[in-house]
């Protein structure tokens, strides 16, 4: 089954404040911050059209009532926490996809709890009267279908989908509601006559290959109920792959050395999770998106792999200057390691490296993470990142985002 929390930030907004519960609210970004947009409504604000992702204006436009509230990630974490522990007493088969979504697998725990719809009204039913929010809860016989059944039917909804019946419920359905048919794939597939989850489970999946690569062919199988996927235990780690951090900026990068101070900042926290996770960076990759809104990602590979903040900070921007050339000023930075590789394998060292002093940077760089462990992360920082950063004030808060369906 696929359980979705109902508006769910919205929801814990009103749930903390009583005052809220018959007004239209909207959880939305900072202006200042230059990330005033729609996050979360709720289901007021909803039926008046307010939609995420939309600028604030746009929604004041359609709901010129709708209360703005900031978001509260720390109390999202918590409530996510206590409605998982409520998944937790039917399965330990949870597999987060967010943190309001979260598929289970409870074909074991139907000996002792009833069929997966009797299962499902119990895991609704618990979750309104114990906590105070509301879920939807798709039931199915694999991963895509029962996230499907939760979207189809909401708030406060179970929906199934039975195997032996799911072309006449799911086939006449938009394309676009198939998990993995974003708004550009739709359109794609809208230009070759396929508008429907039917249409798309009965075109040749060679054709599909040819337009979209291997997703195609992925599509193509959801399409046809023949995901089979697991679903992951609810202490499973997926294997990074990647560590990256990225931030729009409360104000335009205006020349090098701005950019400059923004990655090492970045940088920062990279470093401190790859070695935190004992992981070295085989490579650097960079987003650059202007003021225009113009996005364009740069990527290159590490003479020699590293957790060092300097190194990665310098290859980052070393990739920045070579491939920007200033035609706009800068919105959005972002710097990510990829080729990641265990920091315990042995690496062939350069003849052209000073060892030397790379030895020394890394233990300065090891001091001062043990310095940020003890008094935090301000405790101790480079001169040069002193003053403002044109970055806005961030809070240091673990999600646990898609893993395993593609896995």
């Amino acid at each position: 089954m696929h359980s979705d929390l109902n508006n769910f930030y919205a929801s814990v907004e009103c749930l903390n404040n009583p005052k809220l519960r018959n007004k239209f609210v909207a959880v939305c970004g900072s202006q200042e911050e230059r990330h005033g947009i729609v996050l979360a409504k709720n289901q007021r604000a909803k039926m008046m059209g307010v939609q995420t992702g939309e600028a604030i204006w746009q929604a004041k436009q359609k709901c010129p009532d709708l209360v703005i509230v900031p978001p509260n990630f720390d109390e999202y974490l918590k409530y996510s926490r206590l409605v998982r522990e409520v998944y937790y007493q039917y399965t330990d088969l949870i597999e987060p996809f967010g943190m309001d979504e979260c598929w289970l697998d409870v074909t074991g725990s139907t000996g002792l709890f009833g069929d997966g719809s009797q299962i499902a009204h119990k895991i609704r039913e618990c979750v309104k009267k114990e906590i105070g929010l509301t879920v939807s809860v798709g039931v199915s016989f694999n991963k895509i279908f029962a996230k499907l059944g939760s979207d189809i039917k909401k708030p406060d909804a179970v929906t199934c989908i039975e195997k032996d019946s799911f072309k006449e419920r799911v086939w006449n359905l938009p394309a676009s509601n198939l998990l993995g048919v974003g708004r550009a794939t739709a359109a794609r597939l809208g230009k070759y006559n396929i508008k429907t989850i039917g249409e798309l489970a009965n075109t040749n999946p060679k054709y599909l290959k040819n337009w979209f690569g291997v997703n195609g062919v992925k599509l193509w199988r959801y399409a046809n109920g023949f995901d089979d996927s697991c679903v992951a235990p609810f202490d499973y780690k997926s294997p990074i792959k990647s560590i990256g951090h990225g931030i729009t900026c409360v104000a335009d990068l205006v020349n090098d050395y701005e950019v400059w101070r923004v990655m090492l900042e970045l940088t920062q926290d990279i470093s401190r999770k790859l070695r935190a996770n004992e992981l070295l960076a085989g490579g650097v990759s960079i987003a650059v998106k202007d003021n225009t809104l113009f996005y364009k990602e740069y990527q290159c590979k590490m003479n020699i792999p590293t957790h060092s903040t300097m190194e990665i900070a310098k290859e980052a921007f070393n990739l920045f200057q070579k491939n920007y050339n200033w035609q706009n000023n800068i919105r959005a930075v972002t710097v990510r390691v990829i080729n990641l590789v265990s920091e315990h394998m042995p690496r062939q060292i350069s003849l052209l490296s000073d060892e030397t002093k790379r030895d020394k940077t890394e233990k300065i760089e090891s001091a001062m993470e043990k310095i940020r462990e003890r008094f935090g992360k301000q405790a101790v920082t480079y001169a040069c990142l002193l003053g403002d950063l044109k970055m806005p004030k961030t809070k240091d808060v673990e999600l646990i985002m898609p893993q395993a369906m593609y896995a």
